[in-house]
Formats: C-alpha cells, sequence, structure tokens
C-alpha cells in the first residue's frame, strides 16, 4: 500500500490507468474508495491514468487531530507530494466539494501543478456554514451528522450514513473549520476549468458566480440535484467529465 510522507503526516496514494494523469480527490467524510463505488475509476481509467489519494483524515492516510494540521497549504501539500513521488509535473485535477475546495487551492498555492481543473460541487468564497461545527469534537457521533447535515443542507442519504460514521470523528472534526476566502485567485487562473454544480445544490448560486471571473471556465448545472446526489449520480455527471478530459486532450499543449 503506497504512501508518501508530507511534513510529517503520511498519504496513502493509488495510480492505475493509462493516459494523461488525472489526480481524483474525494470529498469531506469520503475516502478514495468512493471513486470506485460509484464507478468514476472504472470509467475514467480506461483513458487517464487516476491518482487516487486518501486526504489527511480520512481513508488509509494519517488522522491528525490538531486542527492547524488541516490548514488548505498542508492540503495542497499532501497533492504535490503525491506528484513528485510518482514523479508527474502536471496532472488534471478532479475534485469533489472539499476536493474541489483543495483544487482552487491547488490553482492558488501550486498552479504550476495543474493542468486543468474540473470541479464538482465547491466554490473558493468564504464559507461560514462551517461554524456548525464549532462546537463538535466527534465525540457524539449523532451530533457529527447534525453538523454536518446543517453544513449540506439536506439529509444525508442512507448510503452514505455508513462511509461517515466509519471514519474517525475526532480527526474530521477537527477538519471540519471555516473556509477562508480564495476569491482572489479567480483572475490569476489560466488552466482550463470546469465546474460543475447541482441545481438544488445550496453552492449553486456561488458555483455560477465565480465560472463568470475565470478566463477559460465551463459552467455546468445538473439539473434536480442536490450536494451529494451530484457525486453519487455519476451516470449523470461523468460524461461532461470525459467530454471535458477528451476535448483537452485534443488541445496542443501548452506551457
Amino acid at each position: 500500500m503506497p504512501y508518501v510522507d508530507s511534513q510529517g503526516v503520511r498519504i496513502h496514494y493509488q495510480a492505475e490507468g493509462e493516459g494523461p494523469p488525472l489526480v481524483l480527490h474525494h470529498g469531506f467524510t469520503s475516502s478514495s474508495e468512493a471513486w470506485r463505488q460509484f464507478g468514476y475509476v472504472r470509467a475514467l481509467c480506461r483513458d487517464n491514468r487516476c491518482i487516487l489519494l486518501d486526504a489527511r483524515g480520512h481513508g488509509a492516510s494519517d488522522k491528525p487531530h490538531d486542527p492547524a494540521a488541516y490548514a488548505l497549504p498542508n492540503r495542497v501539500a499532501d497533492v504535490v507530494a503525491v506528484l513528485d513521488a510518482l514523479k508527474i509535473p502536471k496532472a488534471n485535477f478532479l475534485g469533489f466539494s472539499m476536493g474541489g475546495w483543495i483544487g482552487f487551492g491547488m490553482a492558488k498555492y501550486a498552479p504550476e501543478r495543474v493542468d486543468a481543473l474540473l470541479v464538482v460541487g465547491a466554490h473558493p468564497y468564504a464559507d461560514q456554514s462551517w461554524d456548525a461545527f464549532r462546537h463538535i469534537d466527534g465525540a457524539d457521533p449523532g451530533a457529527f451528522l447534525t453538523a454536518l447535515e446543517s453544513v449540506l443542507e439536506q439529509r444525508i442519504p442512507p448510503e452514505l450514513r455508513p462511509l461517515v460514521l466509519a471514519n474517525d470523528l475526532r480527526a474530521l472534526a477537527a477538519a471540519a473549520q471555516e473556509r477562508p476566502a480564495l476569491e482572489d485567485v479567480l483572475p490569476t487562473m489560466a488552466m482550463p476549468c470546469l465546474l460543475l454544480v447541482g441545481e438544488e445544490d445550496a453552492r449553486y448560486p456561488a458555483v455560477r458566480e465565480c465560472a463568470k471571473h475565470i478566463a477559460h471556465a465551463a459552467f455546468v448545472p445538473l439539473p434536480g440535484l442536490k450536494h451529494t446526489e451530484s457525486f453519487v449520480r455519476s451516470d449523470l455527471v461523468l460524461p461532461h467529465i470525459k467530454r471535458f478530459l477528451e476535448t483537452e486532450r485534443r488541445l496542443p499543449t501548452q506551457e
């Protein structure tokens, strides 16, 4: 099981498939296995070298209980460490929710490592909804779920609840912090971007707005989908992702 050391935190990763490198970064409370469970790996590894990592605090990676460990630059450093371990100078980046937020972090702190950015259900604006976790330490699973549903503004689907509760909730409570504003990065983003969001997702207006401030962004609304559904319903999401990646593959390489 491959690991890389990122500033003293072990990050678990896997790589499979052939083609242009594509980082797949999961959302909060999830892990890299979710990309397999919902069919993304099977579909995308046919034409891409898929790089799956478990974010710090998640999956098989280390799980610090110190909130300072989860600062965005540290999360970006984890991705860069995995790319360095695989000797990959640049990659396409696909992130859902927290993973998409970290994608904007990549655009801010490590833009030279990103060929194209694909974000599902995330935006770069300040997000105070995470205040719901202000007094949550992970000791009470019910309180943790209530706070998470407050952030999502929806009930967690039954098929996802066991995945959430299987985590180290103390580590996730430490990771659940108010997210600082990153919109200053938008005018600097030169890479092609695909922004997808469910029309029933509370993040929809913010994602639509941020697409207007990125030079090369395609905005794709997903009719009828809430936040978690915009990941679980891979049958509706994957066609947009595959079409975008195929278009990028056909374009001449830009340095």
